[in-house]
């Protein structure tokens, strides 16, 4: 029993978690008005998950990156997603 409580403590002081999928949805706000759109994290094959909530302009620059970069993780103390390995010309 001590060493699992010991797992789970360890577990819950990590910080940077592996982005490992993506589920992207839209959701209407009101018939005919502008929606709104969320990403759900799922990190490190679902130990933890986080939903990010961007506006329009910043969904498209998300997924631009997330296309681009071959990894991607998440902070979870200071909620930044981090991409690498991103090719600059």
């Amino acid at each position: 029993m001590a060493t699992e409580q010991q797992e789970q403590r360890t577990e819950q002081q990590i910080q940077i978690r592996e982005v490992t999928q993506v589920q992207a949805s839209w959701t209407e706000q009101e018939r005919g008005g502008p929606g709104a759109f969320t990403f759900q994290l799922i990190l490190d094959n679902g130990v933890e998950e986080y939903v990010l909530k961007p506006t329009a302009d910043d969904a498209d620059v998300l997924l631009q990156l997330l296309k681009i970069s071959d990894h991607a993780t998440f902070d979870m103390g200071r909620k930044v997603l981090m991409f690498s390995n991103l090719e600059v010309d």
